[in-house]
């Protein structure tokens, strides 16, 4: 299935995250909240050496036109490639650049694969708020679990806002798919993402699930940004504690609105949330005690698991968003990876051939 955009719906979608109407809220009183004791000292440091900024903070620096959000995704994207060329020296992983169905990938492989993995592919949809990282700084998780699962990976540089919002990001990754289904078998094939890569797993998997295509052999949904609009309960008792997103206002947000272009934010195709969870895959959820979108992953398990679908969900202590991708050299990190392959191989076990 192949999304077109429609004009229905332009001037309502920005509506969504005040739909409801609170009879009741609770106010909390202004506190302090520690680093967290129970978390590895690794983790600690790496949460003392970044200040959080404020809630404030973030939203002034909100970017107010397209002009500023090309400026901004150009300094994110340039900080990352350091990152990048950093993780590349720690990580024995050749990085090729391809194209599949016309869509730019990197096919990602590590010096050592696991035996189980010898003919199994792992497709990776990056985070980033549908806005940063593309080309190189794509990478970033890709490498992390080609060399700690020990499997080729094939990550997809998606189109992205503002020149393409959506469906292209959807249409990209569903192409790839469709195309590696074809060459190595769906049965050899699992997917996965973290943050808003996770979110446009999950809308890649019920697109192929509507057009009855095979499907892998399991779902990898790390902190999934399953539902744009301001909803979940963490959205709210998260905020400011949560150092990678810090607020849902301003930022997150305008990346919302920027991403579904004219659509609604509750089109199941853009927040899948509001989709349908029938027949998916064995599938593995990663989430923190910090992160404002543990909302959406529990929400997200609680939807497979009506669905009768095997899931994983793996909450650690003290981790913000996506913070074993940002915070990657912590025990946090490290086991992150290895529940993962051990969830992998499990299912391959059982159902990979």
């Amino acid at each position: 299935m192949t999304f077109s955009t429609s004009t229905s719906g332009a001037s309502t979608h920005n509506t969504d995250t005040a739909k409801l109407s609170y009879e009741s809220s609770l106010t909390v009183p202004a506190k302090t909240v520690p680093l967290p004791s129970a978390a590895s000292e690794e983790l600690k440091s790496a949460i003392s050496q970044y200040p959080i900024p404020s809630v404030d903070e973030v939203v002034n620096n909100t970017p107010q036109s397209i002009e500023q959000w090309r400026e901004l995704i150009q300094i994110r994207n340039a900080d990352q490639k350091k990152k990048i060329k950093k993780m590349r020296k720690q990580f024995d992983v050749d990085v090729s650049l391809e194209k599949i169905n016309g869509v730019p990938v990197r096919r990602l492989t590590p010096k050592t694969i696991a035996p189980e993995f010898k003919d199994k592919v792992f497709i990776d949809a990056h985070g980033g708020a549908y806005v940063f990282f593309s080309g190189l700084p794509s990478i970033e998780e890709s490498l992390l679990i080609a060399h700690r699962v020990g499997i080729t990976v094939i990550s997809i540089d998606y189109r992205m806002p503002p020149h393409a919002p959506f469906p292209a990001a959807l249409n990209d990754v569903v192409s790839v798919y469709s195309s590696l289904a074809t060459e190595h078998g769906a049965q050899n094939l699992l997917i996965g993402g973290t943050s808003a890569g996770a979110g446009l797993v999950l809308s890649a998997v019920q697109t192929l699930i509507a057009d009855k295509q095979p499907l892998p052999s399991a779902v990898y949904a790390g902190t999934p940004w399953a539902d744009l609009t301001k909803t979940g309960d963490t959205l709210y008792t998260n905020e400011g504690v949560d150092r990678i997103l810090v607020t849902y206002q301003g930022f997150l947000e305008a990346a919302a609105n920027l991403y579904a272009g004219n659509e609604r934010l509750t089109h199941p195709s853009i927040s899948p949330l509001y989709g349908n969870f029938a027949g998916f895959p064995p599938t593995f959820l990663i989430s923190g005690t910090r992160d404002m979108f543990l909302s959406d992953t529990v929400r997200v398990n609680r939807k497979l698991r009506d669905a009768k679908v095997r899931t994983q969900l793996e909450v650690f202590e003290g981790l913000s968003h996506a913070d074993y991708v940002v915070a990657y050299e912590t025990p946090e990190s490290l086991t992150v990876y290895q529940e993962l392959k051990q969830f992998l191989l499990s299912v391959c076990t059982k159902n990979c051939n």
